[in-house]
């Protein structure tokens, strides 16, 4: 008898476990990256305190909507930084960018943002060394790290407490996607950010892009060197950026192949759509600037 009863039973079994309220509730350690990113973010947070998860988010005390009201657990750090520090420094690099007719990688290494993303990495050693709130990390048992990976402090903070990371993202700038989650680079038919090719690409274009993947993986490093320092402090090791990417569990891409060329793709990544944008408060725009199709691309990635 036992044997007729069971395929019936199962199915009703799952349906309960998937049912919210029946499935057990996790304890989720966040860490956000301020800005347009953390918008969109903060509504998937709020769905998952919905469905019973305990939510504690890590914050820098200094931040532009971080330090806004929230209904779970916050933990905050000081960084080495004002306010006004990095309002001046997002300006410089904003300026930059609207000013700019092309940039590719090239030029954006020899003329960089540079210190703008010093600002952004430098935040994660300020966390470290605040010893209360590393020790409340440690013993606090989270069951996974939810994090935006353009801010490569989530993915240290991973690391550092041997814990899955479910990275919540755009894209990604450089290489770090693909090699992180060892995706084909498919060079010949997908075109690389900044080159300004479409799909379509001749056999001089094609060794162009290939040039292009050639020069992330050359110069993109530059771009992360402080938080590879401040992960090889932390982790007592030197650390590259595959070890902090390939540590990533589950990818939740927040494009679509409207906006991006088709591309192959991994098991664990997860197309959810969506963007980085404030629901509600959408104006009108009073001027329309010429900007180039490789500058939107930067934009996009950074808002």
């Amino acid at each position: 008898m036992a044997p007729t009863i069971l395929p019936g039973f199962l199915p009703l079994c799952v349906c309960l476990l998937l049912t919210p309220g029946f499935a057990q509730a996790g304890k989720l350690l966040v860490v956000p990256m301020d800005g347009s990113h953390w918008f969109t973010m903060h509504m998937v947070v709020e769905k998952l305190i919905q469905r019973g998860h305990e939510v504690v988010a890590v914050i820098p005390d200094v931040s532009w909507y971080l330090g806004k009201s929230f209904n779970f657990t916050v933990k905050t750090y000081s960084p080495s930084y004002t306010l006004d520090d990095f309002n001046h420094q997002f300006k410089i690099f904003s300026d930059s960018a609207w000013k700019a007719e092309q940039r590719s990688l090239f030029s954006m290494i020899v003329h960089p943002p540079h210190s703008l993303f010093e600002y952004e990495f430098s935040h994660c050693r300020s966390l470290f060394n605040n010893k209360e709130l590393v020790k409340y990390l440690k013993k606090s048992s989270f069951d996974a790290v939810f994090l935006d990976p353009f801010d490569l402090c989530g993915l240290i903070i991973a690391k550092y407490l041997s814990l899955p990371s479910v990275v919540f993202s755009r894209g990604l700038f450089c290489q770090h996607l693909e090699e992180g989650s060892q995706c084909p680079f498919a060079a010949s038919y997908v075109p690389r950010i900044l080159s300004g090719l479409s799909d379509s690409m001749t056999f001089r274009e094609r060794v162009w892009n290939y040039i292009a993947l050639l020069q992330e993986h050359l110069l993109c490093r530059h771009f992360i060197e402080t938080a590879l320092e401040t992960a090889s402090e932390v982790l007592q090791t030197t650390v590259t950026a595959y070890d902090l990417f390939s540590h990533i569990s589950i990818w939740l891409l927040r494009t679509d192949f409207v906006l991006d060329y088709p591309k192959p793709v991994m098991p664990n990544m997860v197309f959810i759509g969506g963007i980085n944008c404030h629901p509600g408060t959408g104006k009108p725009l009073s001027q329309v600037s010429h900007l180039s199709f490789s500058m939107f691309r930067i934009i996009w990635l950074w808002t």
